[in-house]
């Protein structure tokens, strides 16, 4: 069940997101700025238009993650926070 609580989506599951996803990398517990980096690494392998599902930490992880993907020219296409406070973020690669 989702719940919309001010410009967030609260799911149970990170399968509960609705983009399909290319590629799928579970960040959780990886420190800061190694989330990003992981990210961007597993993301320069893959083809320009393709989608991958990340899950992150909330806090520092959630306020980084998606600026540093952006500033390099992805998308993010897909914000959701999950019940136990992880994010699923679904980015197009740029």
């Amino acid at each position: 069940m989702r719940e919309a609580n001010q410009n967030r989506v609260t799911v149970p599951s990170p399968e509960a997101a609705t983009l399909d996803a290319d590629e799928i990398l579970d960040l959780t517990g990886v420190p800061c700025p190694r989330n990003s980096a992981r990210a961007l690494l597993r993301i320069e392998m893959m083809d320009s238009g393709q989608v991958i599902r990340l899950t992150i930490d909330d806090g520092e992880p959630i306020e980084n993650v998606p600026g540093s993907l952006e500033v390099v020219g992805h998308q993010i296409v897909e914000r959701i926070q999950l019940d136990d406070s992880r994010w699923v973020l679904s980015v197009r690669v740029g």
